[in-house]
């Protein structure tokens, strides 16, 4: 696995991750109706580009193991200037391998702020609290006329400064 920055063409591919992974990887924790919600299939592209782009934006790849192919994705992450974890993403076919931990890694000792914050989902709450996340509490966020159940977490960055 290589970490590298988001590049625009990664942004299909990356769509397509998104989506995926919601429905499989978060069908136990979410209803069909709450998964079709969170994903629809259809992403405003331009504006998921120039949020990737405004945020420092990390992808993780798996080399293709084929000469001219292209390398797969097999996950992103993105965070803002004020620490916001806001997207974090792994393959269906790539879970627990390290790649989220990796992508967090990155971002975190990238960052220069006092505290970083994310909106974990049921399915990503115990990822988070194992990496030192709290969960500040539980919030109700109503996409498309259905609620989704997620958390706000937060993690203080004297732990991982020396």
């Amino acid at each position: 696995m290589k970490i590298r920055a988001y590049r625009q063409e990664d942004l299909k591919e990356i769509a397509e991750l998104f989506y995926n992974t919601v429905h499989t990887v978060n069908a136990a924790d979410y209803t069909e109706q709450q998964l079709d919600a969170w994903a629809d299939g259809n992403i405003d592209l331009e504006t998921w580009d120039r949020s990737f782009r405004e945020h420092m934006t990390l992808v993780a790849v798996m080399p293709s193991g084929q000469e001219n192919e292209k390398e797969q994705i097999a996950g992103f992450a993105d965070m803002d200037s004020t620490g916001y974890l806001d997207r974090l993403y792994v393959h269906k076919d790539f879970q627990r391998q390290g790649i989220a931990s990796a992508l967090c890694d990155r971002l975190e000792q990238a960052a220069d702020v006092e505290n970083f914050t994310t909106h974990a989902s049921v399915t990503a709450k115990s990822f988070f609290e194992k990496r030192g996340y709290q969960a500040v509490r539980e919030q109700q966020v109503e996409k498309k006329g259905i609620l989704l159940t997620n958390y706000v977490m937060k993690k203080g960055c004297s732990s991982h400064r020396t």
